[in-house]
């Protein structure tokens, strides 16, 4: 790990992200991270425990005069999203992440960084280890699948935590101050078909969609981000008529909760189209180009011919009802909502495709922070995709965060943040999905606050943390816990 990223400031933070990222922590594969996190707070002579899903609690009394003041939970979770570039050589499973400095920033060689949220997990760290920091009493939960499930929150019991008031460190822009989120459920469509015989006389093609900058599904769905499991149905919505193209498979994207920055199909044409075909398909690629010129400069449409034609495609007919299917699905951004200005309601990411060898899979995640239209949208894609004979499941559902604009810890945190920064913090709801309001079903009396430090392209290998942020991020938690509210 790069002395570099250890030496900048605040020290106390970046040595525990290094540490921590050292560490392989895919989500639902966390038993290394956990017992990373259980050792450091044994270390500390704290009280440690883990719960029957894995998470982790560790508790820190109060310092010296704090012991009047509520209780206060700190809450991240351990598990990052997993993505890197097509040309980028990694295990996540047993590599650490390759770090360095780039400016103000913070990166990965080619990977996700892993700040969302191991820099709110490191801040936790450091203040469990912290000797000079006035604070309540602690209580450190570190939840475990946030990422893909939400399944350390979701089953965290009643009656485990002690605390009052519950600091999630898990948003990313240092100058909002979060007060609710969306929910989501999963969307997905599964179908088997016949494949038959290539025809004779066919020449095989591979169509990548490639250099798309991807990104969180929530937090970033609303930039007009190219989808490459769109772009390549557009590309092969009308292959079959123009060019006699069938698909022989189809790999899409990989993560529910990141934009598919990649796509990439092998299919058959027949042969006597063979010249005319990439020449043709680029008026369709110069479409999408020019539609994405500002949010996807750099995006590359490449059409490659095999060397050996596949020896099975789908038929027509399942090709036709598939693509249409996958043309009426609602993908990006549904509704905004009318109670909060540019703040997404509801919106739904079109994942991930796969299809081959008979079988065809398409993965989405529906946000919303309005229940009721979280399952509407839900059902108009589970409409789309019945329609062609689709198996569909709705699954995973996790609630929203409803805003207490009325929070006690809120009134807290607003004068602190302007001053210390001289300025009013902007006191939002947003469309990712945070832990809160999970955690909000078994405590319902807590007062929940969400804020974090400047992350920038998360759950995409362009992810970033901000290090003038950190800085910032860290004076302000700092000062939070030495003012927390009298019991």
């Amino acid at each position: 790990m790069s002395q570099e990223i250890r030496n900048l400031e605040p020290q106390v933070l970046w040595n525990n992200f290094a540490s921590l990222n050292a560490v392989p922590r895919p989500s639902k594969r966390e038993g290394r991270v956990v017992a990373f996190i259980k050792d450091f707070g044994k270390k500390l002579g704290l009280e440690v425990f883990e719960d029957k899903v894995q998470n982790v609690i560790i508790r820190k009394p109060a310092t010296t005069g704090m012991e009047n003041r509520k209780p206060v939970v700190l809450q991240g979770h351990l598990d990052m999203v997993h993505q890197k570039n097509a040309e980028t050589v990694f295990d996540f499973d047993t590599q650490g992440i390759e770090m360095y400095v780039d400016g103000d920033w913070v990166r990965a060689k080619g990977t996700t960084l892993g700040a969302d949220n191991g820099l709110g997990v490191a801040a936790i760290m450091a203040v469990l280890e912290s000797k000079d920091l006035a604070h309540p009493a602690i209580e450190a939960l570190f939840t475990i699948d946030e990422e893909t499930g939400m399944t350390g929150a979701m089953n965290l019991e009643e009656g485990l935590l002690q605390g009052q008031i519950l600091l999630n460190l898990d948003t990313e822009e240092d100058d909002e101050i979060d007060i609710g989120c969306a929910g989501g459920v999963d969307v997905t469509a599964e179908a088997e078909y016949d494949e038959e015989e290539t025809p004779e006389h066919s020449v095989g093609y591979s169509i990548t969609v490639k250099g798309l900058k991807g990104g969180h599904s929530g937090i970033d769905i609303h930039k007009g981000l190219g989808n490459a499991n769109k772009i390549m149905n557009r590309l092969l919505f009308d292959g079959f008529d123009s060019f006699g193209l069938q698909i022989s498979e189809i790999k899409g994207g990989s993560l529910r909760n990141a934009i598919p920055r990649e796509s990439v199909a092998k299919v058959i044409i027949a042969s006597v189209y063979d010249e005319a075909f990439v020449f043709d398909m680029q008026q369709i690629v110069g479409e999408i180009k020019n539609e994405l010129k500002t949010t996807e400069p750099d995006l590359e449409i490449v059409f490659e011919k095999l060397k050996n034609t596949p020896a099975k495609v789908m038929p027509p007919m399942a090709q036709y009802y598939f693509v249409r299917s996958m043309a009426t699905a609602a993908n990006g951004v549904h509704r905004m909502s009318a109670d909060f200005d540019n703040l997404v309601e509801t919106s739904n990411n079109i994942a991930k495709v796969d299809l081959g060898k008979g079988k065809l899979s398409v993965q989405c995640l529906t946000r919303s922070s309005v229940e009721s239209a979280k399952f509407d949208l839900a059902n108009e894609l589970r409409s789309a995709f019945e329609l062609m004979g689709c198996e569909v499941e709705v699954s995973g559902s996790y609630p929203g965060w409803t805003p207490n604009a009325q929070s006690e810890i809120l009134d807290v945190l607003v004068p602190i943040y302007e001053k210390l920064n001289q300025e009013k913090p902007k006191v939002v709801a947003c469309h990712a999905g945070l832990e809160c309001g999970i955690l909000g079903a078994n405590y319902p009396d807590m007062d929940m606050i969400s804020f974090g430090p400047t992350i920038h392209g998360a759950h995409s290998p362009d992810e970033r943390a901000s290090i003038t942020s950190s800085r910032k991020f860290w004076k302000f938690l700092v000062e939070i816990l030495a003012n927390i509210p009298l019991k």
